[in-house]
């Protein structure tokens, strides 16, 4: 019988499964079953016994976990990023700290990609690494302050500004402490430290690559800290080129002649360079504002004054920024980074306090919450889709210096805020990794009713027809707990269902009911904004339009008499005297004419 090679392992101060695996990648026989039994170690323990290993301060540790994956190894699945688990290990364009870690440790790629335990240690190798290659003396920094240029670098941005920003980001969260859950229920805490940060440690550290084809650093840019990819007027606004040529965005001067009174995310569904090519062709006819690469790199395509064909919606391209991130709206494991969210918040915060814009979610809205224009044009967009952490987002905002708008609570209007943004349970009550941030609809008061009729065919958790997105405002008229038996609470609330999508003929025309929402305990909270009853002429549905500009071929939607929704804000017709009210009328906004509207509870001035 050949000796078992485990009591080597034990002495190396591995984690338990690391141990298990490796006992049964030796082959050690009928002896390893007892070490296959022993449990695998807490999360805090294993950053403890990684900080010890390499000599990283285990309040770095904490913070890269927190701020890069919330704790979570997403199921052993990579962000767009090509990063995996709580270290965000990456192997792309710009680095390869996965390969790296696991030749450091001696262990699989694919340990590194599952077990949280082996993905600590390897991050802190990778740590370990960067501080000693950063170091003239080749030795680790000596304080807690002296690891920023190491962090820095840990990012492996593709300029410096962004790897400073990711670096300070990292020391603002060491300086505020968090105390989180992990996805199996330990709580790891971080004190707040108050460590000023040694800035000259990040002295030599630089860009990972060169910068995309046709992008430059320079002072030719709205924001300062976008890199210049503006395209050519001459080739792309259609104002200045021949009316038979192709073009991408409408050349103007905002916000002096169109208001800015939005935000527009959207994700790219590919790469930010999958994205600089479409939008650098004058043949593509779309264009955005800015793009958010997956490193929190951000490109600069459009001025803001111009008006970029992004949102589907001619209205909303008029009087919003276009912003689109690295990513894929239908494959959550691709998750959204914390780089990412990081460099995204930072710019839109800029946006809000540049034209005054309200930090909340009917400013800051999803392309998967702009209607359709018209019908002809029906369904618009989904994304960001399910996975796009918005109270994580719009919390970064806050951070950024943007107060959130001081609203009154009130006690039969809600709005979904998810604790960790993570939410456990899929659209039937299950444990699913799936459909992180929407919330469904069914027909009665119990989830065994059966869910709303939706415009697809039920595989795609894009669909945004049966369900609502978190941070979104809508009035309830009863609730009542779930007598399935799921724990959730159902609210009563009308939506603007598109019940026709599979008749004969078929038609995306929406139509309001009173419908269910089923949320998950300690979700719910009080909302504010104006609570408005729609009324149509001589008894008749009101009609919910598209645009809030005064056509026919705008009527996407009907809602009976003393359908109640509500509303975030206001807004005059452009070139009009017509006030027009912005509604929740479904998982997409939607607006109603003054002249359909009786306000049952006014928000209070602002």
């Amino acid at each position: 019988m050949r000796q078992n090679p485990c009591p080597v392992f034990f002495r190396t101060g591995l984690p338990a499964l690391l141990l298990v695996v490796l006992c049964f990648q030796f082959g050690a026989g009928k002896e390893s079953v007892a070490y296959a039994a022993a449990p695998a170690p807490s999360l805090n323990t294993a950053l403890t016994q990684a900080a010890q290993r390499f000599g990283v301060p285990v309040e770095l540790l904490k913070a890269i976990a927190y701020m890069e994956s919330r704790l979570s190894m997403h199921n052993g699945t990579p962000s767009i990023d090509g990063g995996y688990g709580l270290m965000h290990l990456v192997k792309n364009s710009r680095a390869d700290t996965l390969d790296q870690a696991a030749k450091d440790l001696g262990v699989s790629v694919q340990l590194l990609q599952t077990d949280a335990a082996t993905n600590i240690l390897g991050g802190a190798a990778v740590l370990r690494d960067e501080a000693l290659q950063l170091s003239n003396s080749h030795t680790l920094p000596k304080t807690l302050a002296g690891w920023y240029g190491t962090i820095a670098a840990y990012s492996h941005a593709t300029i410096r500004p962004t790897a400073l920003l990711y670096a300070d980001s990292l020391y603002k969260l060491l300086n505020s402490g968090f105390s989180a859950q992990t996805e199996g229920g330990e709580t790891v805490t971080l004190a707040a430290q108050q460590v000023q940060p040694d800035h000259t440690t990040a002295a030599t550290v630089k860009g990972a690559k060169a910068l995309p084809v046709g992008c430059k650093v320079d002072t030719n840019v709205d924001y300062p800290a976008a890199i210049d990819c503006i395209v050519d007027p001459k080739t792309f606004d259609c104002n200045l080129v021949s009316s038979t040529a192709p073009c991408t965005y409408d050349g103007a001067n905002r916000p002096n002649d169109l208001s800015i009174l939005q935000v527009v995310i959207h994700d790219i569904e590919g790469t930010a360079q999958n994205a600089l090519n479409v939008f650098q062709d004058p043949n593509s006819f779309v264009s955005v504002n800015y793009i958010v690469d997956s490193d929190g790199t951000v490109y600069q395509v459009i001025h803001e004054k111009d008006i970029a064909f992004h949102a589907g919606n001619f209205w909303y391209n008029q009087h919003s920024v276009g912003i689109e991130h690295a990513g894929f709206d239908a494959t959550g494991f691709q998750w959204y980074n914390a780089t990412e969210y990081l460099s995204s918040a930072k710019l839109t915060a800029y946006l809000l306090k540049k034209y005054h814009i309200p930090l909340d979610h009917a400013h800051i809205v999803s392309h998967g919450t702009v209607p359709s224009p018209f019908l002809a044009v029906a369904p618009n967009h989904v994304d960001p889709g399910p996975y796009w952490l918005w109270d994580y987002y719009l919390n970064l905002i806050h951070q950024q210096g943007v107060p959130f708008p001081k609203g009154t609570l009130q006690s039969h209007i809600i709005t979904l805020k998810p604790s960790t943004d993570l939410r456990p349970f899929g659209k039937n009550g299950t444990e699913t990794p799936a459909n992180f941030n929407f919330f469904y609809l069914y027909n009665g008061p119990s989830t065994a009713s059966g869910l709303i009729p939706q415009q697809g065919d039920g595989t795609d958790i894009t669909d945004v027809t049966n369900n609502v997105e978190p941070a979104t405002s809508y009035f309830f008229l009863a609730k009542v707990k779930d007598p399935a038996g799921t724990g959730d609470t159902l609210y009563e609330i009308w939506y603007g269902e598109e019940d026709q999508a599979h008749a004969n003929p078929s038609s995306l025309f929406a139509t309001a009911h009173l419908a269910w929402l089923a949320v998950p305990p300690g979700v719910a909270i009080e909302g504010s904004g104006t609570v408005v009853a729609l009324k149509g002429t001589n008894g008749a549905s009101a009609e919910v339009f598209g645009k809030p500009i005064t056509n026919e071929q705008f009527h996407i939607g009907d809602a009976a008499s003393n359908s109640t929704f509500v509303s975030a804000y206001t807004v005059i017709e452009d070139g009009g005297t017509t006030l027009w009210y912005e509604i929740n009328y479904n998982h997409r906004q939607a607006w109603v004419p003054a002249s359909e509207v009786t306000i049952v509870h006014a928000a209070p001035t602002k």
